[in-house]
């Protein structure tokens, strides 16, 4: 097992204030070559377990394994065992970036010809070639997040945490950044967290979801869907705008909302096992109504989420 939590809690107290509980009672488990999506709204206890993951902090209560060794008992070794970045990416920004990588390398042990080679595998997986040369202070966001993917992967870890890896960059550079921790998580354990669902969807199978401290969900995408809220999401589009007329919509057996999308685009939400796109055929016909466009969705990972996290009590002590 890459990463073993078992009933982790974390409880922040101060002097005179109600006692917080950022994480309670929470299992899970990581295996080898799962890229796994960690998921919360601000708050929910995801910097704080990955904190607690990579030694940073202590558990209250419970434990946490990384590679095999306990965080409390063998922090050394869980400290080389993973590769960490941080939701705020420390970096030196006095320093070159090739300079900074060949210092991140040496604490790891690398030497000479070693720590040259692996800085600039490095360089070049996280796309650095035509800034290796400058200080970390003159480059961009996006570019500084790379340079942290960098330090996190230079000792190649079997296990890499990541904490908002993608956050700053551009839609091209988001694009990279996908590939490259999809090449990674085809012989590592990755585990990050993001606010954007896409990122989600394009890298995972699997997604952790948590709220308040409590994991509220843990599957495969596919299954998470599959369990959804039991609603069904159409997309239709009629020739003409019903204007007024979206009246005749929210009267179809089984509706739950209608969302205008656009001139004459409306997204139907219903109950799952509602007939809803035949329903839409028949209003279509009875009203001569001429339908273009009929399209089922997916129940979204956004929509998904938005459930799971909005109906949970706030755990205090």
């Amino acid at each position: 097992m890459s990463i073993l939590v078992q009933n982790l809690t974390k409880i922040y107290a101060r002097n005179g204030e109600t006692a917080q509980r950022a994480v309670d009672g929470i299992s899970f488990a990581v295996q080898p070559g799962e890229i796994v999506g960690f998921l919360g709204p601000n708050g929910a206890g995801k910097s704080t377990t990955m904190k607690i993951a990579t030694a940073y902090l202590p558990p209250t209560e419970g434990t946490v394994e990384v590679n095999g060794f306990d965080v409390r008992t063998n922090s050394i070794a869980v400290r080389r065992s993973l590769g960490y970045l941080p939701e705020h990416n420390p970096l030196y920004l006095d320093m070159y970036v090739k300079e900074f990588l060949s210092f991140a390398g040496s604490l790891h042990g690398l030497r000479r010809s070693a720590l040259s080679r692996r800085v600039d595998e490095m360089i070049g997986l996280v796309g650095l070639e035509l800034e290796q040369r400058k200080k970390i202070g003159q480059l961009s966001k996006g570019y500084r997040q790379r340079v942290g993917l960098a330090q996190a992967l230079i000792h190649n870890p079997p296990v890499l945490i990541l904490d908002e890896p993608t956050t700053g960059l551009d839609p091209n550079q988001l694009t990279e950044i996908r590939q490259v921790i999809r090449t990674i998580g085809r012989e590592k354990t990755v585990l990050f967290s993001t606010h954007i669902m896409q990122e989600v969807e394009a890298l995972c199978d699997r997604v952790i979801i948590i709220n308040r401290g409590r994991i509220v969900a843990d599957g495969l995408l596919n299954e998470l869907r599959d369990n959804a809220d039991g609603s069904m999401v159409v997309v239709a589009e009629f020739e003409q705008d019903l204007a007024d007329e979206t009246v005749l919509l929210n009267g179809l057996p089984g509706i739950r909302t209608v969302e205008v999308l656009g001139q004459s685009r409306y997204r139907l939400t219903a109950d799952k096992n509602s007939d809803l796109r035949a329903a839409i055929f028949r209003l279509a016909a009875d009203k001569n109504l001429t339908l273009v466009g009929l399209k089922q969705q997916e129940s979204s990972l956004e929509g998904i989420f938005k459930q799971l996290t909005t109906q949970v009590a706030p755990n205090t002590e």
